[in-house]
């Protein structure tokens, strides 16, 4: 019994110095930062985003400082219409929410009205781009662009070779291509939170904004 109390004062020191080495293969078996498991909200978006056929690649999680950030990002590469693929052109990272929004109205808010409208359906959709870090013009305040969440799209390609772009037939195109680009305006504005075109100022003469900002706001 001596020896048994004698030894159990050098167990307890000993036990502590065992777990100090478990301690730390548990923290150097975590992954780097850049490579942790997709957020829940994400991994949904990402399925949703799927479900809609959609030709994407995830991003990794990237701040730039100063407001500027790519968080849950996708790289679309290609939509889905109802009968064939639709190509993009000129666009970077966009969040999931607003690649979500982009394929369902770029199916089912341009290519089915360019069909009904126009006699053709859409082959691409052309863009100014997504990711940019600067303020919302005349502001101190970070646009959409700053952390990926909006798309401005510049012109639509139809399938018999229009063009129908933004800035040359919102007001100078046939009636049928100004009555699209109107239809596509208004359809964007049940999917995004806010949409801007060339009624709300001369700096969107030329595109359309296109915000996954939880707004209301469509000019």
């Amino acid at each position: 019994m001596r020896r048994l109390l004698l030894i159990l004062p050098l167990l307890a020191p000993l036990a502590a110095c065992m777990d100090i080495p478990q301690a730390t293969q548990k923290t150097a078996s975590r992954p780097a930062s850049g490579t942790l498991s997709p957020r829940p909200a994400f991994r949904q978006c990402l399925s949703e985003l799927g479900a809609q056929r959609a030709s994407f690649t995830p991003l990794p999680d990237q701040y730039f400082g100063e407001g500027c950030s790519n968080i849950g990002t996708v790289r679309l590469s290609g939509l889905r219409s109802d009968t064939a693929s639709l190509e993009l052109s000129n666009l970077g990272p966009v969040t999931c929410s607003v690649a979500t929004d982009f394929a369902g109205w770029a199916r089912f808010g341009v290519d089915r009205a360019a069909e009904q409208i126009l006699g053709s359906r859409v082959m691409r959709i052309e863009t100014y781009g997504s990711y940019s870090c600067r303020n919302v013009a005349g502001t101190n305040r970070r646009s959409g662009h700053a952390t990926a969440n909006a798309i401005d799209v510049s012109a639509f390609v139809l399938e018999d070779g229009r063009r129908i772009s933004v800035l040359d037939d919102w007001d100078g195109g046939t009636d049928a291509e100004r009555r699209f680009l109107r239809v596509v305006h208004q359809s964007a504005c049940k999917r995004f939170g806010t949409v801007l075109g060339p009624d709300y100022n001369s700096a969107h003469r030329n595109h359309f904004h296109l915000e996954a900002d939880g707004a209301s706001f469509c000019r």
